[in-house]
């Protein structure tokens, strides 16, 4: 009986045994710091920067999906926005706590499945993903659409990065198909910019261009191999 498929979300979660890595991989990959991980620097990312930088948007409430280590989040912050960051590492949400006190500023950090918040309609100004998009299986992206639909206030933005296809970090150039065939994502799924357009078609398309490589002097984050998006509900 408990393997026994009733309904849509018994299917989805029959799927997600199947393709999603544990709790326990995510993890584990946060439990060493020191390791060569570029996106585990204390920087916002790049293209969140531009944002502001072209006034697309000002200091609101804002919920970020994956926020691993709350570099994001705390720039966010310190931007003087109201943040929810939803992880579902408990040892990255346990690192993000560490940096945002030590930056002295305030962000709800959320360990969850993003699929299990519990939100009210038309909460948010802004849902920003920085590399959770390309992780989610093809079957979970009409979960994750109407996530951001539901979370956004109307007019309000959408925005994220993810792996190109074939780049530098990852990004798998598999077809959705090929992901049940060979029961994995390898490692992130890759997009390019038409795919992107397609799947967000219900948003107005904003921006869509290359993360730009950026130096760590900088104390912004950019490397190439990762797109960035911006969409508006």
């Amino acid at each position: 009986m408990k393997e026994t498929i009733y309904n849509y979300e018994d299917l989805l979660l029959m799927l997600d045994s199947l393709l999603r890595e544990p709790s326990q991989f995510w993890n584990d990959f946060y439990t060493d710091r020191e390791k060569s991980v570029p996106f585990f620097v204390h920087s916002p990312d790049e293209n969140l920067v531009s944002y502001f930088d072209k006034n697309y948007f000002e200091k609101g409430k804002v919920l970020e999906l994956g926020c691993g280590p709350g570099r994001n989040a705390i720039y966010l912050a310190n931007k003087g926005c109201s943040i929810d960051a939803v992880d579902l590492s408990i040892e990255s949400i346990k690192w993000a706590k560490e940096r945002a006190m030590e930056s002295n500023v305030k962000v709800n950090f959320i360990h969850s499945n993003i699929f299990e918040l519990d939100m009210e309609d038309g909460s948010y100004d802004l849902v920003y993903d920085s590399g959770c998009f390309h992780h989610i299986a093809p079957h979970r992206r009409m979960s994750y659409i109407n996530l951001v639909k539901k979370a956004l206030k109307p007019n309000g933005f959408f925005a994220m990065t993810c792996f190109v296809q074939g780049g530098e970090l990852g990004g798998a150039e598999i077809s959705d198909w090929d992901v049940y065939r060979l029961l994995s994502l390898k490692g992130g799924l890759g997009y390019t910019e038409e795919k992107l357009r397609a799947i967000f078609k219900d948003f107005k398309l904003i921006e869509i261009r290359n993360m730009k490589e950026c130096r760590q002097e900088d104390n912004i984050f950019g490397v190439s191999g990762m797109q960035a998006a911006l969409f508006q509900k």
